[in-house]
């Protein structure tokens, strides 16, 4: 890769008021010139500090010994007196040796007490081996070494002044690489969002947190969100962004925890050996051995049984595990992606998920919206279903104008309910798109399919949703469970009827009244209230409204 270079006869000591740090190792070849001649050669290290327009406020010399640099550092003194020279031990038996030269150069990064905000620093590399120069661009690239390289270069083309580039690694800075690496970054979450427009600035916020930590770490990643949210589309594509970074090979593994019962879960993800138990007729490979190299998605993975969450965790940690009826463990480095629609913390706290787990694989958490909390998000999804029908298919879908906005418009609607997301959607076009006439979907197919969804929402699983959508709004009724909407619905039609908190406390406690020692009723009613965010004025008053 070709870096920006900013030559010499740039003044670029005058774009900052910085003081200039130089750190570089003592050229044992090139630098150890001596006697009157010394001066008629060319040496890097003292040529750095032979330019007005970089004036070098400390060097910061790395030799081996340190003494060897006692005459360059008395001829750096005279060449640049405002310069203050410091040599340190450079402890490196082999120069060529990468893991010693890295290393020392390391501890040296670790130690040194840098300040960006008060010195620019920038980082020798035209002395010393091959080894040292890879060793201090690679420091220096991974910020190590917080600044930009220099390379010095003796006179050329009749010049008696010696030459000097500065190589900033922070490509960020430079207009033309920037636009590459966003348009670079722009097609990898594009990757991540299946090439769909997404406009939610919460969800394309979230999708470039996931490329990016998909780029940079193995670590687990756990998607959460209702069901038909995405999470296993975008497991795949998280595979997909892998496979190409070349982070992951091309086995992708997928299983739902939700259908594994029994004696065959552990059989299932971990393997068997012939005889392991009845029906073991011969060895099995397990789910996380097939993954090795590559991504497992445990979609589901509040499911698991206790057994299992104890085997999973020692596989994430150790990279092993022991199939049942083994001797001897077996390794696997997968990738671990784990989906759930559940309140993990809220199974741990009922003793059905090990909180161990959950720590391990709560490391980097993305809860998936709900379709309605993207409904900007609704047209460009509505465009990636109608083609994906269309590849299906083989045939070409047109929405009518019309149809589409009498569509878009009901989708986004206060009270549509979208139970089951982007499945929901995925469904409804699908109907709309196979009994559409010669693939044109028009407003009659989209009334029909309204109509549908409707009689949907109004069904078993929202019977109970009066009072409480009138109090809640209709996304938030939505959110709760049928046994929470339907406790919340007596609550709220007690409350139309009863003229006081009090009395409605003594109606909806009566049963167990002379059971408890403490019989303030108001009170826990109050806190009922409280938890969905209401009062009894409130309560009442809505659901009179």
């Amino acid at each position: 890769m070709r870096y920006p270079i900013i030559l010499s006869d740039m003044p670029r000591q005058r774009a900052t008021s910085l003081p200039t740090v130089v750190i570089g190792l003592y050229g044992t070849t090139l630098d150890a010139a001596r006697g009157p001649a010394r001066w008629q050669r060319w040496r890097p290290t003292l040529s750095a500090l032979q330019h007005e327009d970089l004036l070098v406020t400390r060097l910061e010399l790395l030799a081996r010994p340190p003494e060897a640099a006692t005459q360059l550092v008395e001829d750096a003194r005279r060449v640049s007196p405002e310069t203050e020279v410091r040599v340190h031990p450079f402890p490196v038996k082999d120069a060529w040796d990468f893991e010693e030269v890295y290393e020392a150069l390391h501890d040296f990064a670790r130690r040194y007490p840098f300040d960006p905000e008060r010195e620019r620093y920038l980082v020798h590399i035209t002395t010393g081996t091959h080894v040292v120069q890879i060793c201090l661009f690679l420091l220096t690239e991974t910020r190590f070494f917080p600044g930009a390289l220099l390379q010095t270069a003796p006179p050329r083309g009749g010049s008696s002044a010696p030459g000097y580039a500065i190589i900033d690694l922070d490509l960020a800075r430079y207009d033309r690489l920037a636009r590459r690496y966003e348009a670079e970054r722009a097609r990898r979450s594009g990757v991540l969002k299946a090439g769909i427009a997404t406009a939610s600035t919460t969800f394309n916020a979230m999708i470039e947190r996931i490329e990016h930590v998909a780029g940079t770490s193995r670590a687990p990643i756990l998607l959460s969100g209702a069901t038909g949210v995405g999470k296993t589309q975008l497991a795949r594509r998280i595979h997909a962004l892998k496979l190409e970074l070349g982070q992951a090979s091309a086995t992708f593994v997928e299983v739902n925890c939700a259908t594994l019962r029994g004696d065959t879960a552990m059989s299932t993800l971990f393997g068997h050996k012939r005889g392991a138990f009845t029906g073991a007729v011969a060895d099995r490979r397990g789910l996380l051995s097939v993954a090795d190299g590559g991504v497992l998605f445990l979609d589901e993975v509040g499911e698991l049984g206790l057994d299992e969450q104890a085997m999973l965790l020692g596989a994430i940690e150790d990279k092993r595990f022991t199939p049942v009826g083994a001797e001897r463990p077996s390794a696997s480095d997968f990738q671990l992606i784990a989906g759930t629609n559940r309140e993990l913390r809220a199974r741990v706290e009922e003793g059905r998920f090990r909180e161990d787990l959950l720590a391990r694989i709560d490391l980097w958490h993305f809860r998936l919206p709900t379709l309605r909390e993207r409904a900007e998000d609704i047209a460009p999804n509505l465009d990636y279903e109608l083609e994906r029908v269309a590849r299906e298919t083989g045939r070409r879908i047109v929405l009518d104008e019309d149809a589409r906005r009498r569509f878009l418009r009901f989708a986004a609607r206060g009270d549509a309910v979208w139970r089951g997301n982007f499945r929901d959607l995925c469904a409804a076009v699908t109907r709309m798109a196979t009994l559409a006439p010669s693939g044109r979907i028009r407003t009659t197919e989209v009334d029909a399919e309204i109509a549908r969804l409707e009689e949907a929402w109004r069904g078993p699983a929202h019977a109970t949703a009066g009072r409480v959508q009138a109090v809640l709004g209709a996304r938030s009724a939505a959110e709760l469970d049928l046994f929470d909407r339907a406790q919340l619905e007596v609550v709220l039609e007690t409350c139309e009827r009863e003229p006081t908190l009090s009395a409605a406390g003594r109606v909806l406690f009566e049963k167990s009244l002379e059971k408890r020692a403490t019989k303030n009723d108001a009170d826990r009613l109050r806190k009922y209230l409280a938890r969905f965010g209401l009062d009894f004025a409130r309560a009442k008053a809505a659901a009179l409204a």
